[in-house]
């Protein structure tokens, strides 16, 4: 991230890179789209998927992409310029960072406990988690310590600041989920 000046205001900014996009094929309402451009030499099984599509380099990533019923799609390569200009609304979604193994008050903004009358090492354990005889049972869905992040998650109505064609540099508003070089999905939204 890094922050940039608009009209006498500082925005937080968070740059993306928009690697080479190509799609291979087009079946129907599925595009197959080759992402980046792998720096090492592919391994057996990539370089047998590249001869296959008739690709000229080793992509980093093929996803499946829903093309809907835009049947204006370059099979040679993608125009983004045209689509990411300054000013639109995205959505990004990506995998959340992993946090590992989080107790109740980093995981579930839970309180903590108070620091006198004895409580020597409980300051922030989570409590009493079950009620009295009825139900008689801790519930299911309760909220406790346990493994945090990694999850799929979208950033709706984030602000385009800029997109440089050369370098490849999508600057867009605010933050975005996912740890750095993380693959992330950009969608325009409707407005």
């Amino acid at each position: 991230m890094e922050q940039t000046f608009l009209k006498g205001q500082r925005i937080p900014v968070t740059c993306l890179a928009v690697p080479k996009h190509a799609v291979v094929s087009l079946d129907g309402e599925i595009a197959l789209v080759a992402i980046g451009e792998k720096k090492k030499p592919a391994g057996k099984a990539p370089q047998g998927i590249q001869k296959k599509l008739n690709l000229s380099y080793s992509p980093s990533y093929l996803r499946q992409v829903d093309a809907g019923t835009d049947t204006a799609i370059d099979p040679n390569g993608l125009d983004l310029s045209g689509l990411l200009e300054a000013g639109k609304l995205i959505s990004v979604t990506s995998v959340s960072k992993g946090k590992g193994m989080s107790g109740v008050i980093k995981r579930w903004n839970f309180s903590t406990q108070p620091r006198t009358h004895g409580q020597s090492d409980r300051h922030r354990a989570s409590g009493s988690i079950g009620r009295g005889t009825t139900p008689g049972r801790v519930l299911k869905g309760k909220h406790m310590a346990g493994r945090m992040g990694g999850d799929l998650k979208t950033v709706k109505n984030l602000k385009i600041i800029s997109y440089d064609v050369t370098s490849g540099i999508l600057k867009v508003e605010g933050p975005t989920p996912g740890a750095r070089n993380a693959l992330t999905k950009i969608s325009l939204q409707n407005s």
